[in-house]
């Protein structure tokens, strides 16, 4: 038994870790991985989300963790490992900016437990991971903060512009109108607004009520609780 303790805790010639400290370092990554993905499935946004990436996050904290234990303080084994991923060819594209900044993440914390740095991974894993919240939560860099996109086709010959606009002005407590494209013979207007509606009023109001308006037709509202381009 005392040679087997002997053996768990003491550091190997060739890796210069003993069993012991591999296996808290992948314990450590493990948990930084799975907390990174944690944080990442609570705060995404859009429809690009993956199981497998989420799943990668974890995967590639606890790799590369080993990683640095293989490497060490090895020179020649670093100059093989980067000779050895130039042959590998990555073709997965990364769809948001923002899966990049969390791949980053991992990496991070990856290299910081496999070199035995717990408490730069502890508290670089809880800041770096409460700031992903907090941007979340605050909706931080968000140009739009309305609750809808109204799209509708306006007949400038049958309809009455002051009678759409009345309609929306009574309904909504903010409402922007973003986008105007006319018809190639001038006769009707696509309409594009950014409004938030006042209590008591809901989507569907708005697209029954603008439907029965003179001159309207094609009426469609999306949520705009996420960024939207145009």
């Amino acid at each position: 038994m005392s040679q087997l303790t002997e053996w768990f805790t003491t550091a190997s010639e060739d890796l210069g870790y003993s069993p012991m400290s591999v296996l808290v370092n992948m314990v450590l990554a493990l948990l930084a991985g799975l907390l990174i993905a944690v944080i990442y499935r609570r705060t995404h946004k859009g429809l690009s989300y993956s199981q497998s990436f989420v799943v990668t996050l974890v995967l590639m904290c606890i790799t590369v963790s080993a990683v640095m234990m293989v490497i060490g303080s090895n020179l020649a084994r670093a100059f093989a490992l980067v000779g050895a991923l130039t042959i590998v060819r990555f073709r997965t594209v990364v769809k948001d900016t923002r899966d990049t900044a969390f791949i980053f993440f991992a990496l991070t914390e990856g290299i910081a437990s496999g070199t035995g740095n717990y408490v730069l991974t502890f508290f670089s894993t809880l800041f770096i991971g409460t700031v992903a919240l907090l941007l979340f939560r605050t909706n931080f860099g968000s140009m739009h903060r309305s609750e809808f996109m109204l799209r509708f086709r306006f007949n400038r010959e049958t309809g009455d512009e002051q009678e759409y606009i009345s309609f929306i002005n009574e309904r909504a407590s903010k409402s922007t109108i973003i986008h105007i494209e006319p018809s190639s013979d001038g006769v009707f207007l696509t309409l594009t607004y950014d409004l938030s509606l006042k209590p008591g009023f809901s989507s569907s109001d708005i697209v029954t009520g603008l439907n029965a308006v003179q001159g309207i037709d094609n009426v469609n509202m999306v949520t705009a609780s996420n960024d939207i381009d145009f």
